[in-house]
């Protein structure tokens, strides 16, 4: 429980955090060492990494490698698959995609991965993971039935039956490179609904998204696709991001969100 009282204790001195994600696929063509300690510097709170579908779990155990002896942040599997999961890591999101139209996802992938987990003795963080609008490639690959934007309730209604399974954390998925980030309609629903750590992604690229998430009631907000293409800017457009993200809670916390 390490991780989670790490992400509680966080959340309690911030309101809300920052999680950066690394593709372990992308991450070839970057410094990895200069990005890690950017990301830091910049106030991230943990270092997911996943994302791929052709990723190996050498490829995630290098990584890991390369962030930690770059800075200190947490790292944390976000699994694309079973070959994804690394002993190195500190935690995983233990995840099951509730709108899939495949039972592989739903518990199959989790069912050939729980030995693993136990195995490296890796703290698993258990998280619904529901795709919602454009949903991209991990609405592709996990065969999802995205949840359409107008119905924020189908989100809310996913989310309650996975408080009620045990889960402790939802995952809103819009999609890498998504369109538009998730509406704030189904992150409020969710939040008024539910107990469960809400972790937001996919589309959010500046301050003006990162402060709606997190005025709507996102404890947790997830950018990847900004990493990529930053280059020299990346702490400065991290910073705005994360800026967005406080005022955002702040804005909650008044009870104007």
């Amino acid at each position: 429980m390490r991780i989670e009282k790490y992400l509680e204790k966080r959340l309690s001195e911030k309101g809300v955090l920052h999680f950066s994600l690394i593709d372990p696929e992308k991450a070839r063509s970057m410094d990895v060492s200069q990005v890690a300690r950017a990301l830091e510097r910049a106030g991230s709170d943990a270092i997911l990494i996943g994302g791929s579908t052709g990723v190996m779990q050498n490829d995630v155990d290098m990584l890991i490698d390369q962030i930690r002896e770059a800075c200190s942040l947490p790292t944390i599997i976000f699994p694309g698959g079973v070959s994804n999961i690394s002993s190195k890591a500190d935690a995983i999101l233990f995840m099951s995609l509730l709108n899939s139209s495949n039972p592989f996802y739903i518990i199959g992938a989790q069912m050939l991965g729980a030995p693993i987990v136990r195995k490296y003795g890796l703290e698993a963080l258990p998280t619904a993971y529901l795709i919602i609008g454009y949903g991209g490639a991990a609405g592709y690959v996990g065969e999802a039935r995205p949840i359409p934007y107008e119905k924020p309730e189908l989100t809310a209604a996913y989310a309650m039956a996975a408080e009620l399974l045990g889960m402790r954390y939802v995952y809103l998925e819009a999609g890498s490179g998504a369109p538009r980030p998730v509406p704030i309609e189904h992150i409020s629903l969710v939040r008024r609904s539910t107990r469960l750590k809400i972790i937001v992604g996919g589309g959010i690229r500046g301050r003006e998204e990162a402060f709606k998430a997190a005025a709507a009631g996102a404890d947790i907000v997830v950018t990847g696709t900004i990493i990529e293409g930053a280059g020299a800017k990346l702490s400065v457009r991290l910073r705005e991001i994360i800026g967005g993200l406080r005022d955002g809670y702040r804005e909650r916390a008044s009870g104007k969100g």
